[in-house]
């Protein structure tokens, strides 16, 4: 197969020069993990010295201070580790900023000049990456006047433009088909980039490599081999602050819509016929075409969704979630959720794909486990393959073994990877790759927008199942610290599975 770059990163492949100018510049996104990604990018020779980088946000303040500020954002970025002087200082004189309101058709004219003029004095050949790190309500709007002061076209004929969204891409199926709408009045699709940081994880790409260039692997990738797959993400945090926010989005919107079922379709998905963008994205969408609807029922028996109760974290006392601020004291937020997918095709029939995510679990992990069906003189737990998506990114194959001895006893043993214990260097951050790979026009990792639209097909009859005002569902309490409530262990538990962290 034709391998593309987004898989190799230590070639140094070659990036052309280019513009990136980032919307909410003063953000938190911006500065713990966009800037540090781009400075690292710069440390390692992938960032071409001509390319530079305007920031662009509400507060005024002076291209100045906003290095300084971007020089200190480093500095408490643990990704970045000490500041490199002779980089740094290099590195500086690519940063500008503009202050925008960005409902203010005349500032973009203001920015148009700008970039016009750091085109001439760095070289950039008009190429320009507009990213949005932004709330989702401005999307539509920053789209719709940049394409009115003529900046989503290219200035030069052999010159290009992209437009990179970060997450959540509207916050129902409305807005999402609404928001798509905006973005290809102005631009073609090829030029969008919807940015979910979980596919620029090493596991997560890693699942291309491993499920398509090892032999051993995709003959047993069917419902012939492979009894159910479980996916958990687990948080310890709570709602850190943002009550108000998490009100209006719960578990469902903040993690499964998007991260997860992004996860589950490069799990699930047929052999592409490349690895090229457009096949990878097209092999995902077909799988995610043939994952069953939920309907009421579904709901009811294969769906659990959870609230967290005040407990122990840590050695210490933590609140439950209608004691943070902002969240109503008779919140029916879901902060835990359960789903079992299921797909119709005939790879995946009748395999269930167990899918959780929660805050204020018993540990901070991301995992895939594979569970296989069981040999003919099984005894003890199954084969598993686990993929440790973070922290600690590797793999453990676990199988049975003859333990010593002069009788047969099974014996459950592991094949262990870590990435760090093999290969001993730093693994790029996800932004690092992300970033990256839009500079080489790379969407491999990144999401069309028909997959958006079919995350939100999916999950809408759980909103609306879950949403306020709806008690027809329960809504359970687990203690904080815990693995979440007792009936979603139960619910595997009914076909004889169980949950291997519970």
């Amino acid at each position: 197969m034709q391998q593309s770059a987004a898989l190799r990163m230590e070639e140094a492949p070659s990036v052309e020069p280019c513009t990136f100018v980032l919307f909410g510049a003063s953000g938190d996104l911006a500065r713990r993990k966009l800037l540090p990604a781009l400075y690292r990018l710069a440390l390692e020779g992938y960032l071409p010295p001509e390319s530079a980088i305007v920031g662009a946000a509400l507060p005024w303040m002076t291209t100045e201070r906003f290095r300084a500020d971007m020089r200190e954002a480093l500095e408490r970025a643990p990704e970045v580790g000490p500041v490199d002087e002779t980089a740094w200082r290099a590195f500086a004189q690519r940063l500008h900023y503009v202050p925008m309101d960005l409902s203010r058709g005349d500032d973009y004219q203001r920015l148009g000049h700008l970039l016009d003029r750091v085109d001439r004095e760095h070289g950039t050949r008009g190429n320009r990456i507009f990213y949005l790190s932004l709330a989702p309500t401005l999307h539509g709007e920053v789209v719709r006047h940049l394409g009115e002061a003529g900046l989503t076209k290219a200035r030069e004929a052999r010159g290009w433009v992209r437009l990179v969204v970060e997450k959540p891409f509207g916050t129902d199926l409305e807005t999402a088909r609404a928001l798509n709408q905006r973005l290809h009045h102005y631009l073609d699709e090829s030029s969008v980039y919807r940015m979910d940081h979980y596919l620029g994880k090493e596991m997560v790409q890693n699942l291309l490599v491993l499920r398509f260039a090892n032999r051993i692997f995709e003959p047993m990738w069917d419902r012939e081999h492979i009894d159910h797959v479980q996916i958990t993400s687990a948080e310890t945090v709570g709602v850190e602050g943002r009550g108000g926010y998490y009100e209006k989005a719960g578990v469902v919107r903040d993690m499964l819509q998007n991260h997860l079922l992004q996860v589950l379709a490069m799990v699930a998905m047929e052999p592409p016929s490349s690895l090229s963008p457009e096949a990878v994205h097209e092999a995902k969408r077909e799988v995610m075409a043939s994952a069953r609807a939920f309907t009421p029922e579904r709901i009811r028996t294969e769906c659990v969704r959870g609230q967290y109760a005040p407990g122990l974290l840590a050695g210490g006392p933590v609140p439950g979630y209608r004691q943070e601020p902002g969240v109503a004291p008779d919140s029916r937020t879901e902060t835990f959720a359960m789903l079992t997918m299921r797909f119709d095709n005939p790879r995946w029939a009748g395999v269930p794909f167990y899918v959780r995510s929660g805050k204020r679990m018993a540990e901070r992990l991301t995992e895939v486990v594979v569970q296989f069906k069981d040999g003919p003189l099984a005894q003890g737990t199954p084969n598993q393959l686990h993929l440790r998506i973070q922290p600690d990114e590797g793999m453990a194959l676990r199988f049975a073994t003859k333990a010593p001895g002069r009788t047969v006893h099974h014996h459950d043993v592991a094949l262990d990877f870590r990435y760090g214990d093999t290969f001993g260097t730093r693994l790029a951050e996800a932004y690092e790759r992300l970033l990256l790979d839009c500079m080489l026009g790379i969407s491999t990792h990144y999401v069309r927008n028909d997959l958006v639209e079919r995350g939100w097909e999916l999950v809408t009859p759980l909103l609306e199942a879950w949403g306020p005002g709806r008690n027809d569902y329960p809504l359970h309490a687990y203690a904080a610290g815990s693995w979440g409530p007792d009936a979603a262990s139960r619910l595997p538990q009914a076909d004889g599975r169980r949950w291997n962290r519970s």
